[in-house]
């Protein structure tokens, strides 16, 4: 009878132990993974701008990534920066490709034989 009494007292104590292990496991995998991506912006700090420029990034970009929390990924904010700006470089390629498409002169009348579409219609092939 002591046996099961015991074993009924340790199960619980053995649960809330294994909780407190797993919690502290992760705290620590995190705080690896956060000292990891500090290390990595440091990296990243110590580019000149044309290096930074070739990945899309600015100084300010690294400093505002620096400012986020010790918690978050700083490397996060660098990724969205460089796709905002990839997705505006791609959008004005396109515009630039389009056939037919010409911003409206500022001058009034200047060149009146030029054809200037009142709406951009997309070109479907």
């Amino acid at each position: 009878m002591t046996t099961l009494t015991l074993s009924a007292f340790s199960a619980p104590f053995a649960q809330g132990f294994a909780g407190f292990v797993s919690a502290t496991a992760r705290l620590g995998r995190r705080f690896v993974a956060a000292w990891h991506h500090r290390r990595d912006l440091a990296m990243l700090a110590s580019f000149d701008e044309r290096m930074l420029q070739d990945i899309g990034l600015t100084r300010t970009d690294l400093n505002d990534a620096l400012s986020e929390p010790l918690w978050r990924d700083p490397t996060a904010v660098l990724v969205r920066r460089q796709r905002e700006r990839r997705a505006v470089r791609v959008t004005s390629a396109v515009v630039d490709l389009l056939p037919g498409y010409a911003a409206p002169s500022i001058v009034p009348l200047a060149d009146a034989r030029a054809h200037v579409p009142a709406k951009w219609t997309p070109v479907r092939r």
